[in-house]
């Protein structure tokens, strides 16, 4: 080209790269272990271990507490590029030996001491893994790099059910719990791919101090943004408690408890499979539009799930739609929350930011399903959906009536 010539103009970088592909299926893999292990958890404490439902629970909201306890914790580590690889390979093998392990366990302290640690884990790879994906994407493609993220964890959560089922028939409930090892481990690999990528598009590493970065993530905006972030998670329940009403109302129906079980199962694979198919049709939709507009939609879908869960309607279609508005809002919020942090943050900022952002949603949902759930026994089902959906109201005419939760397509800091 002459000196004459126009400047040809840079062509954007690709945003699905192997390095993003790579953290989608990251998702995937680990999603459809711990999902082959959580689908059995019941059946193996109860039936196995001769154990009890108060006990499982005990196991399931101390070990989804330790999460959030963990992402705050592990969010700093990963504001160095150098840490997010080792954090994040780790943070999934330890889940993936944790969980397969607890085929292993004789008594029930055994499986909470094994799933604390699987969940802890779990939190502790998190905000690196979303740190590693931001990096690995360009400005204009966040929002489908983590659609592609959000849609291979749901997609997990179909596959993971159904190996469950099937690996339970075919060896047993305690050998089927080792198989969760399996893609567990691909996960690590998976990310581990990621990480590589990462460090060869990524330039120098600057050694980081370890600390929370409060200060600076207020600079940056991050407290006006979990305002809306945090009533929503406010109100959004544990998918157990739409299994249950599901299960309650199709078996109050006249249809038989163990039909109803079946298909209350389907259901919640079909709200999976919604949140997968909406999270990549949500991320296309984010790099185009404002993170508020595709937020709200989500929490304005979550209200019309919750009040299709109140009703007392007992067609199975009925509730698939349930189902499905509860799967499409959770596809568009989550998105749309990781999309944000990406825009909002620089590099240096994200691992602490995705570590507060990880907490709240935590500290939301343990709290949202334990009052849902004692509604849902001290007074009714309908009063318990109720009052999620009213915190889904309050988080809705937040983001309409100001302007806490911001990120266009176009912004970003990095």
């Amino acid at each position: 080209m002459s000196p004459e010539d126009p400047a040809t103009p840079e062509r954007p970088r690709p945003w699905l790269t192997r390095g993003v592909a790579s953290v989608g299926l990251t998702s995937f893999f680990s999603d459809s272990g711990h999902e082959i292990a959580t689908a059995i958890l019941p059946s193996f404490l109860i039936s196995v271990l001769h154990s009890s439902a108060a006990t499982l629970g005990l196991i399931e909201g101390i070990s989804d507490a330790l999460t959030g306890v963990a992402k705050l914790l592990s969010g700093p580590l990963a504001n160095e590029q150098g840490r997010r690889g080792r954090l994040a390979s780790g943070g999934y093998l330890g889940t993936a030996l944790a969980t397969g392990a607890i085929g292993l366990c004789v008594a029930a302290w055994q499986v909470g001491a094994l799933r604390a640690l699987a969940w802890t884990s779990r939190g502790m790879r998190s905000p690196a893994r979303d740190s590693l994906l931001a990096s690995l994407a360009p400005s204009h493609g966040y929002g489908r790099a983590f659609g592609v993220e959000r849609a291979g964890d749901n997609l997990g959560a179909v596959v993971g059910p159904l190996l469950a089922a099937g690996l339970v028939a075919w060896v047993g409930i305690r050998p089927a719990i080792y198989f969760a090892f399996i893609p567990g481990a691909l996960a690590a690999v998976a990310i581990t791919v990621a990480a590589r990528e990462a460090r060869r598009q990524g330039g120098s590493i600057v050694p980081r101090r370890v600390r929370l970065e409060l200060a600076a993530l207020r600079q940056a905006g991050v407290v006006r943004a979990l305002i809306p972030i945090a009533l929503f998670e406010m109100g959004n329940v544990a998918t157990t408690l739409l299994i249950l009403r599901a299960t309650q109302l199709m078996h109050n129906g006249a249809t038989t408890l163990a039909l109803a079980t079946f298909l209350a199962i389907l259901l919640y694979s079909g709200h999976n499979a919604f949140g997968a198919v909406v999270a990549l049709l949500g991320g296309h939709w984010l790099d185009r539009a404002n993170a508020r507009v595709v937020f709200a939609t989500g929490a304005a879908l979550y209200i019309l799930a919750y009040v299709g869960f109140a009703l007392p309607l007992h067609a199975p279609l009925f509730l698939l739609a349930a189902f499905a508005l509860a799967g499409s809002g959770i596809g568009l919020a989550e998105t749309a929350e990781s999309t944000l942090f990406a825009r909002l943050l620089p590099d240096h900022l994200r691992g602490s930011g995705y570590g507060v952002l990880g907490a709240t949603q935590a500290v939301g949902d343990f709290t949202s399903s334990a009052v849902v759930g004692l509604l849902y026994v001290a007074v009714s089902p309908s009063v318990g959906f109720a009052y999620a959906a009213s915190w889904m109201a309050l988080s809705l005419a937040t983001v309409l009536g100001t302007r806490l939760l911001t990120g266009g397509a176009a912004a970003s800091t990095a």
